[in-house]
């Protein structure tokens, strides 16, 4: 399958065309309005990725989102917001589906090594397709379920495991408990803060809630960080 960018030109000072994607400034600013430095190169990577996301999308529904300024807010800005207070090491995403979070983070974050993890094969295949046609050496897809043993043991320990795919924090701490070694965080992505769900794993972890905002997304956002007491 051949990625199709969807660009505008621009004459430069010497005459000569730019291309530049339809959504790089609103992109741009977006990451700039919550705090990252990114690279112009992140920023088209970033945007590579979610046109390969809308092109699969049209055949294998990836995601239910399908319209690409959607995409923009809810898929790549609403992953970036969290990337300022993630913490550093090597990254499992649990339930990545097309690739959100671990894909945004890895391709921003090239020094960090991530897992990408799901039991859909489709969208494993969508991932592993995009990373090689990019030749990315930082991040791999694999297909399993998260409980499976070999998997477990094959891919070892992470010191940092996400996911915004779990509808239980509960859920995602017993996902994440085989994958974790005494220093792991979990980060889990949540629109409101789930007291309960909070409260019934404080005699085990504690919980550092970090309110987000999502540039033009009038929702509620939290990254809450997990650390075995």
């Amino acid at each position: 399958m051949t990625l199709q960018i969807s660009r505008y030109t621009s004459p430069n000072f010497s005459g000569h065309l730019l291309y530049m994607h339809t959504f790089f400034q609103e992109l741009k600013q977006g990451s700039l309005t919550l705090g990252l430095a990114l690279s112009d190169e992140a920023l088209n990577l970033l945007l590579k990725y979610q046109d390969a996301l809308v092109l699969w999308n049209k055949a294998y529904n990836l995601t239910a989102i399908r319209d690409p300024k959607e995409m923009l807010v809810k898929h790549l800005l609403d992953s970036l917001s969290i990337l300022k207070d993630l913490p550093q090491g090597r990254l499992l995403d649990i339930g990545t589906g097309g690739g959100m979070p671990g894909m945004i983070i890895a391709l921003c974050q090239p020094e960090r090594e991530c897992v990408l993890l799901d039991s859909n094969g489709k969208k494993i295949r969508f991932l592993k397709q995009f990373i090689a046609d990019l030749k990315l050496k930082n991040v791999i897809a694999v297909q399993t379920r998260v409980e499976n043993e070999d998997s477990i043991h094959d891919l070892g320990k992470f010191d940092v495991i996400t996911s915004r795919a779990f509808a239980s924090l509960t859920d995602f701490v017993a996902a994440s408990k085989p994958y974790m070694h005494e220093q792991s965080i979990i980060a889990s992505m949540k629109g409101l803060v789930p007291e309960d769900e909070i409260a019934a794993i404080k005699q085990e972890f504690s919980c550092e809630i970090i309110a987000l905002q999502v540039p033009r997304l009038d929702e509620q956002r939290h990254l809450l960080l997990l650390k075995h007491i």
